[in-house]
């Protein structure tokens, strides 16, 4: 039995879907546990490039199930889109499952999650206006509708006209705007849920009798450690639990199922949306690393903040996930810069603290204190080998080793299935 959590170490965006991918060699399931279509995984494989929003990466594999579990709050026309997407492209997907218990993201969920984002001004939070937080609102409040109550008219209607009378209060007497129609969600809605019947299933019975049968299942968990609910940099965090915890809610297991954690940290940091970011580069070396990075958002195309690696919030991520190994990408990125830095500690007054602060207020003050290490020069997109590595891209990786008491498992030196070298056993 092997049953392994991936998650984002940093604020999201790390790569986990290039490392979701590669594991997904030796996974027969490969699970998404939270989040919704906010997310974005870009996947190289075989030369071509995937970009996937809800769909678990292993779906660019044949013969593995792929689930999307209850903790996911699902928009199915993004789905369904995602879907289409795939098969146009030669992708098999008759091997993805769907929760009966995932939540919906209805219409007026995106149309509140914007306009309440626009009218918060300055002290927005950088939300991507996909729904995902008033529909976990929703789920929180006990009002949210779930996938299998989509799949019964009677008790979708029922539900959906008690949330529009209340939601339409909310548009016309706060924000001024136009009701939403019931009708013409209602048969939208019950299109959607005639294309996706035959997906949907009780996926906590599904993956237990996958970890009974000794099969090796892969949890993948949307965004990072910073931007959980409870332990994130709040309140500019996402409406979910990325950490490895929330895999046991969002798939339905139990802890003692899991055996791995595995977390992924890009070679630097970077960050979507507001709120603090102690490392970040708004000089030429930040610009320089956001264009050969290519770090633009899969989901939104938004420029993402880039800075030194903060190794204060990998070891905060090492202890709320338990992570057993990290995989680092992006390494390649680096190449061509003459000095890279590392976060070691922040400062703030006259004191230097090593753990990552839980007053908001404080993070917002610190300074990062930098180790100095030589960069190198040459092309790491061809190496396959840690040993063949330049030294010093080698001594990084050490370092940050040393930093996290953490093993550096895989290093990723580009985006294909091919640029990853394994340094241990992770199934």
């Amino acid at each position: 039995m092997a049953a392994i959590v991936l998650i984002g170490a940093q604020w999201g965006d790390e790569g986990k879907g290039k490392i979701t991918d590669f594991l997904a060699q030796k996974a027969e399931v490969v699970v998404r546990y939270q989040g919704g279509n906010n997310a974005g995984h870009t996947v190289v494989a075989n030369g071509e490039e995937f970009k996937l929003h809800l769909i678990p990466s292993g779906i660019l594999y044949e013969n593995k199930t792929c689930i999307i579990g209850n903790g996911v709050v699902v928009d199915p026309k993004v789905l369904l889109q995602e879907l289409d997407y795939l098969n146009s492209r030669g992708v098999k997907t008759g091997k993805l499952l769907i929760s009966t218990n995932a939540q919906v993201i209805m219409p007026y969920h995106r149309l509140l999650d914007a306009l309440e984002e626009d009218a918060r001004g300055a002290n927005k939070i950088g939300t991507t206006k996909r729904g995902i937080g008033p529909a976990y609102m929703d789920k929180s409040a006990r009002i949210g509708i779930r996938i299998i109550d989509l799949l019964d008219k009677d008790v979708f209607e029922a539900k959906l006209r008690r949330n529009l009378q209340e939601k339409n209060t909310l548009l016309t007497k706060i924000y001024g705007v136009q009701p939403l129609e019931f009708e013409e969600i209602y048969t939208e809605y019950l299109g959607y849920a005639e294309r996706i019947k035959h997906l949907v299933t009780d996926s906590s019975l599904a993956i237990d009798s996958s970890i009974r049968n000794g099969e090796k299942v892969l949890f993948e968990g949307a965004q990072g450690t910073l931007l959980d609910l409870d332990h994130g940099t709040y309140p500019y965090v996402t409406s979910s639990h990325p950490i490895a915890g929330g895999a046991c809610i969002g798939a339905g297991v139990g802890p003692t199922k899991i055996t791995r954690v595995v977390g992924v940290v890009k070679a630097y940091t970077t960050r979507v949306g507001e709120g603090p970011f102690p490392t970040e580069l708004l000089d030429e070396t930040g610009e320089k690393i956001r264009q050969i990075g290519h770090e633009f958002g899969t989901t939104t195309g938004r420029a993402r903040r880039c800075g030194w690696f903060d190794a204060v919030i990998a070891r905060y991520a090492v202890r709320v996930s338990g992570i057993s190994d990290f995989a680092v990408t992006k390494l390649d990125v680096l190449t061509g810069l003459d000095k890279i830095k590392i976060c070691v500690g922040y400062r703030v007054g006259g004191e230097v603290i090593y753990e990552f602060p839980q007053s908001q207020k404080i993070f917002t003050d610190c300074i990062p204190v930098y180790e100095e290490m030589p960069g190198w020069q040459e092309d790491l997109t061809g190496v396959r080998k840690f040993e063949d590595l330049p030294v010093e891209a080698q001594n990084y990786v050490k370092r940050i080793e040393q930093l996290t008491e953490t093993s550096a498992t895989i290093v990723a030196v580009g985006p294909g299935r091919e640029q990853t070298i394994v340094r241990g056993e992770i199934f």
